[in-house]
């Protein structure tokens, strides 16, 4: 009997560690294929509709590359980490370009005049998605950190708070390697 029970315990065990380790993980985030890889160089319009920039305009610069929309409720909540990160990182070679994402001008621009404008904020739009696309974007918020050699090092999937871009760059700055992070859900349109 004490041998029916050892095995029925290891049976469940063994049962446990199969489900936690297949099914532990949201299978709605995925791991980016560009981590470790050249940031996409494909132009993208300024927002202003004052022309295009490329990533390659920043090279040398560390980049956290911001996905976001009018409609999307938790980029209403990073918004004013976006904000002052952008802010406090500026003297250390750290540009933000955020990527207006299936979403139309006046909206965006309402959005902004609402929680406001950053300088040190590279604006763009994203038509046709064909940038959400070459980056993988699974929904939004996503933001990618790249390096000072143009290699995407970190992901964020959900919103980020402002702890979590400082503690982020701050590995970046000092080299370390970053990866995927899964802060909350992503909204898709």
């Amino acid at each position: 009997m004490a041998w029916v029970a050892i095995g029925a315990a290891l049976a469940f065990m063994v049962l446990g560690i199969v489900f936690t380790s297949r099914f532990g993980g949201d299978p709605t985030i995925a791991t980016s294929p560009l981590i470790g890889k050249q940031a996409p160089q494909q132009p993208i319009a300024l927002m202003d509709g004052s022309g295009e920039m490329s990533m390659s305009d920043h090279a040398g610069d560390i980049l956290v590359v911001n996905f976001w929309a009018s409609w999307c409720i938790a980029c209403r909540e990073e918004h004013p980490a976006l904000l002052k990160a952008a802010t406090d990182y500026e003297d250390f070679g750290v540009t933000f370009i955020a990527v207006n994402y299936q979403d139309n001008y006046p909206n965006a621009v309402g959005f902004l005049d609402e929680l406001g404008w950053s300088p040190e904020t590279v604006y763009t739009a994203d038509e046709g998605s064909s940038t959400a696309f070459a980056w993988g974007v699974l929904g939004i918020p996503e933001t990618f950190f790249v390096d000072r050699d143009g290699i995407v090092v970190g992901k964020v999937s959900g919103p980020v708070g402002y702890g979590l871009l400082s503690r982020t760059l701050d590995e970046i700055i000092l080299g370390e390697v970053v990866g995927d992070i899964k802060t909350g859900e992503v909204e898709n349109r």
